[in-house]
């Protein structure tokens, strides 16, 4: 049960997230599972790139990830891989306690980051109504997002340690990143959708029969 002091608090970042549309909560994923996430992706990534160069599997196989995101080319990226997506599950309650919003999941997208990579200024499409992205490990590196809607505004930097979360509405507000200089930094978004949104209509695991399957398995394709 919830004393005075931490329903306050709740309430207070409720109403922040409400009225800013974007929250930081620090060590919301245990530094513990945020390091065994990072070294399971990078572990990932190395099995993929050995099983792609010795072609055992296509280099367009969902199931172990990919190089070929428009957004970030030649960056290894992963779109519903099944642990990160186990994280998506039991992220929810903390995004529906903080963000006061009945949400539901929709689907997860990690990335390892390299050297000279650079995300553009840009909106998310409708399944990441309600977002946040978390540092699983690496070099910090850090998130730029625009509050105020002005085109050309500088916005607001966050740099998150391993845990740390940035919860924001992704269809509202721009977001971006600068030109990587470190080696190596890994990132998870975590996506969902707003049960009284606009976006909903079924939307649960981004229209995906389970939650962990590629996207091909959506309901539109």
């Amino acid at each position: 049960m919830e004393n005075k002091k931490e329903k306050e608090i709740i309430e207070g970042t409720v109403k922040h997230f409400s009225k800013n549309n974007y929250l930081i909560i620090n060590g919301a994923v245990p530094y513990e599972v945020a390091s065994f996430l990072n070294t399971y992706f990078l572990n990932k990534r190395n099995a993929t790139e050995f099983l792609f160069k010795n072609k055992l599997i296509s280099p367009f196989e969902e199931t172990w990830g990919h190089w070929n995101d428009a957004q970030i080319p030649n960056t290894y990226s992963h779109y519903g891989d099944v642990a990160m997506d186990t994280l998506l599950e039991r992220v929810l309650p903390t995004m529906i306690k903080y963000t006061g919003l009945d949400l539901v999941p929709t689907y997860s997208y990690a990335r390892i980051y390299k050297y000279g990579d650079e995300l553009k200024r840009h909106k998310d499409r409708e399944s990441c109504e309600i977002s946040c992205t978390c540092n699983l490990g690496g070099e910090l590196w850090p998130i730029y997002l625009d509050p105020t809607g002005n085109v050309g505004n500088e916005g607001v930097e966050v740099i998150l340690q391993p845990g740390d979360i940035l919860i924001y509405k992704g269809c509202r507000l721009e977001h971006w990143r600068k030109p990587f200089e470190g080696n190596s930094c890994t990132q998870v978004f975590l996506h969902y959708n707003d049960k009284n949104g606009q976006f909903l209509e079924n939307n649960i695991y981004d229209t995906r029969p389970l939650i962990g399957l590629p996207s091909y398995t959506k309901r539109d394709n």
